[in-house]
C-alpha cells in the first residue's frame, strides 16, 4: 500500500480538507504508520473533524490517529480498522449463574440463625428465601454498575461486552465483583471519561437507597468488652458517606467508643477513619443486616473503582483530566498512600503491587488533541469527589 503513489495523492488531499498541511513524513512497516501530516487542524471543534476525516478514510481501510507534536497537530495514518472479534455471551450467563449460587450461599449465611431443617429440597428452598435480599441487592448494585459502563459504551459505539461476573463462594460478598472488556480503543477522552465514570455513578444511585433501607432494617448493638481469641468478630470500615448516612439513621457517629481518651472527638475520629484504632470495645455500633450488608459492599467496590489510577475507572477520570504525563506521576503518590495503609489494612499492599505493575498502561485515544468540554470536566470532578466520599481505608478488620 505504501508504495502507491495514487493513495499518498488522495490522503493528502483527504486530509488537507482538515488540516493546514506543514510538512509530510512518510513511514513505513517499521514505523508503524502510513504517513504522518503535520500542522494546524481548521477546526476549532476536533472531536467532529477526527469523527469525519475516520469516516472518510474508511473506505481506504485507513485509521487515522490525532496527537500533539509540540505545539503542532500532527494526523497519522495507519493501515488497518480495529475490527473487535465477537464475544461468547453464553461465558457471561454462566458467571452471572455461578456468582448467584455463589452470593444466594453467602446471603443465606448470613441470614440463617440455625441449620434449617426438612429434607434437600426444602434446605434449599430455605437458603434461596434467606440468601435472596443480600444476593439481590448486592447484584443490582453490581449489574448496574457494569450496565452503566456497558450502555455508555454502546450509546457512543465502542465495542464492550457484557459484564463478566466473578463467583467467589465462602467469601464476605460471595462475589469478586464484575468488569466488562473494552474491545477498541475510544475515539477520544470525552468518550473515555463517558464509559468509565458512567459505572460508578450509576452503581452508586444503586447502592445508596440499598444502604439506606439496610440501615432501617439493622439495629445498634453493644460491641464486646474485650477481644476475643483467633479474631471471630469482623467490624467493617467507615467511608466519609457511610459515616455520614450511619449519623443520619441512628443520630450518632459509629462504631461510637465509651470514651475518647485523652483526644479530642475529631482527632480520635481522624485516627480512628485511617487506622482502626483503638478499637471501639464495649462501645455500640450497627449490626448490619444482609441488605445493609451489601449496600456497604456496593459503596466499598465504587470507592475502590474510583482510585485514581490505571486501569480503574478512577484511573480513566484522572488520566483524562490531566494528561498521560500527569497520570504516570500520580500512581507513584496512590502507591506510596495504599503502601502506607497497608499497615492498617494489609490488603492494600496487593493492590499497590498490582496498580505498580499495570498502573502506567492507559487506553490511549485515538484522538488525543479533542479535550474533555466544561460540563464533562464537572463531572469528572464530581467523580473524584465521590472517590473521597466512598474510599474506605480500613475495610475490614478482625478483632
Amino acid at each position: 500500500m505504501t508504495e502507491n503513489p495514487n493513495l499518498f495523492t488522495q490522503l493528502e488531499q483527504i486530509t488537507r480538507q482538515f488540516l493546514q498541511i506543514e510538512d509530510i513524513t512518510f513511514g513505513s512497516s517499521k514505523d508503524g504508520y502510513i504517513v504522518r501530516y503535520r500542522g494546524k487542524l481548521y477546526r476549532e471543534e476536533t472531536e467532529q473533524a477526527y469523527d469525519e476525516l475516520a469516516a472518510r478514510l474508511k473506505p481506504l481501510n485507513i485509521t487515522p490517529l490525532f496527537r500533539w507534536d509540540g505545539d503542532k497537530h500532527a494526523v497519522i495514518l495507519v493501515e488497518g480498522r480495529p475490527e473487535p472479534k465477537p464475544s461468547n455471551p453464553i461465558i457471561n450467563l454462566v458467571l452471572f449463574i455461578l456468582t448467584l449460587i455463589s452470593v444466594l450461599l453467602t446471603g443465606a449465611l448470613y441470614g440463617l440463625d440455625s441449620m434449617p431443617e426438612g429434607n434437600l429440597l426444602q434446605i434449599i428452598l430455605t437458603f434461596i428465601q434467606r440468601g435472596l435480599p443480600f444476593a439481590i441487592s448486592l447484584l443490582a448494585i453490581l449489574g448496574v454498575h457494569e450496565f452503566g459502563h456497558y450502555l455508555m459504551g454502546r450509546k457512543h459505539g465502542v465495542h464492550v461486552t457484557l459484564p463478566y461476573f466473578i463467583p467467589m463462594p465462602f467469601s464476605p460478598f460471595g462475589t469478586m465483583g464484575a468488569f466488562i472488556n473494552m474491545k477498541e480503543v475510544p475515539r477520544n477522552r470525552r468518550v473515555l471519561l463517558d464509559i468509565g465514570i458512567a459505572g460508578p455513578l450509576a452503581g452508586l444511585a444503586v447502592a445508596i437507597p440499598v444502604m439506606w433501607l439496610g440501615l432501617h432494617q439493622s439495629q445498634l448493638n453493644a460491641l464486646p468488652l474485650a477481644t476475643q481469641p483467633g479474631g471471630t468478630l469482623s467490624l467493617e470500615g467507615n467511608s466519609i458517606l457511610y459515616l455520614l448516612m450511619k449519623y443520619l439513621a441512628f443520630g450518632q457517629l459509629l462504631p461510637a467508643p465509651t470514651d475518647y481518651g485523652n483526644l479530642s472527638p475529631l482527632l480520635y475520629w481522624i485516627r480512628y477513619f485511617f487506622t482502626g484504632r483503638p478499637l471501639p470495645l464495649g462501645g455500640m455500633d450497627v449490626l448490619l443486616g444482609p441488605v445493609a450488608w451489601a449496600g456497604w459492599a456496593g459503596l466499598l467496590v465504587t470507592g475502590m473503582n474510583l482510585i485514581p489510577a490505571g486501569q480503574l475507572d478512577g484511573g480513566h477520570i484522572f488520566y483524562t483530566l490531566f494528561g498521560h504525563k500527569a497520570a504516570n506521576r500520580f500512581m507513584y503518590v496512590i502507591v506510596g498512600a495504599l503502601v502506607l495503609m497497608g499497615f492498617a489494612w494489609n490488603g492494600w499492599w496487593l493492590w499497590a503491587a498490582l496498580i505498580f505493575l499495570m498502573g502506567r498502561a492507559h487506553a490511549e485515544p485515538l484522538d488525543q488533541i479533542t479535550t474533555l468540554d466544561t460540563r464533562r470536566k464537572v463531572v469528572a470532578g464530581i467523580g473524584l469527589l465521590v472517590f473521597m466520599l466512598t474510599f474506605v481505608p480500613v475495610p475490614l478488620f478482625l478483632f
